[in-house]
């Protein structure tokens, strides 16, 4: 198994075949994703990660709902 999700997996994980459709489903879910052309990188972690509802966006700014 690779660290990356193959197209089967990304279309059996979206529903969607076209990289569009899946972009857009990605991006409405917060899971990480890089284009690459007309290919979709999506890592099995970051997956992994949002399938146990842990959050998956990163951000440079400082988390403001940790500060109490």
């Amino acid at each position: 198994m690779t660290e990356y999700l193959n197209n089967q997996e990304l279309h059996q994980l979206t529903g969607y075949a076209r990289s569009g459709q899946q972009t857009a489903w990605l991006k409405e879910r917060g899971i990480p994703h890089r284009q690459d052309g007309s290919r979709i990188i999506v890592s099995r972690v970051h997956v992994q990660a949002w399938l146990e509802g842990k959050n998956t966006i990163s951000s440079n700014g400082p988390n403001w709902a940790k500060i109490a």
